[in-house]
């Protein structure tokens, strides 16, 4: 999937939904971070995990935001002031290559990132690269085999999910992450799941926006046709009161060993 302007504006509208608000409220509390905390986020997106972070390390503090994408930091520079909170920095970079030197940081936190990257064990080297000794890494990622999405065609719902799978390396990624995060030197201090809920359609929820996004994408994967796509979602959008969406994060806490 390319992070161009336009999937990046859906992007935030997803994120500013009150579903995925209440995840970066779980994500900060395991995060746990206290004034003068050096933090940096890999996937920064559209910035607003880390503006959200900004206050709780205090002017003292440091957050900085990498992203592979132009279009994610340029949004998110929209955010990089915050008040209470240092100036957020933000640069190109990736999970398998941060653009900082050893021991950085004191936390490294990413979210809905480790599932699009091909070598995992490459890029918690490099997390760990930039921790200092016990620092924090804390991840959290969908497994897309949690997902239960009421449709009036199963078939169809199955073809179209499996076509979006295209979009990740790993779209079943928590399952052996544990195991990674093991071999790669860390020790798991924490474990959750953090559940997605949407019950009647609400066009101002995770759900919802992933529809446009899945819509834009599957065509000529798997398949599925554009016109099958469009089917899917005026499907969806049509249960009104008997729409159900559900799926399953899973929050990983480690410290560096």
């Amino acid at each position: 999937m390319q992070f161009d302007s336009g999937v990046s504006r859906q992007v935030e509208a997803v994120y500013t939904a009150p579903d995925v608000v209440e995840q970066r409220r779980i994500v900060r509390a395991a995060l746990a971070l206290r004034p003068g905390d050096r933090v940096l986020d890999v996937g920064v997106g559209p910035g607003l995990l880390a503006a959200e972070m900004a206050p709780e390390v205090g002017p003292s503090g440091r957050i900085c935001g990498i992203d592979v994408s132009d279009s994610m930091l340029a949004i998110a520079r929209t955010r990089a002031d915050v008040p209470g909170g240092p100036g957020i920095e933000l640069e190109v970079g990736s999970a398998t290559s941060i653009p900082h030197p050893p021991e950085s940081f004191d936390v490294v936190v990413s979210t809905q990132v480790f599932e699009y990257v091909d070598d995992v064990a490459g890029a918690l080297d490099e997390v760990r690269r930039v921790l200092r000794p016990a620092g924090r890494v804390v991840l959290l990622d969908t497994d897309w085999g949690s997902v239960v999405w009421r449709s009036s065609d199963d078939l169809r719902m199955q073809r179209v999910l499996t076509a979006f799978e295209d979009h990740l390396a790993d779209p079943h990624l928590p399952r052996r992450l544990g195991d990674v995060l093991a071999e790669s030197g860390f020790m798991l201090t924490h474990l959750q799941v953090v559940p997605m809920l949407n019950a009647g359609y609400d066009a101002h929820t995770l759900s919802a926006g992933l529809i446009d996004i899945i819509t834009a994408f599957v065509p000529g994967r798997a398949g599925v046709t554009e016109e099958e796509a469009q089917a899917w979602a005026n499907d969806l959008r049509a249960l009104g009161g008997s729409y159900f969406f559900s799926l399953n994060r899973y929050l990983f806490v480690a410290s560096a060993l």
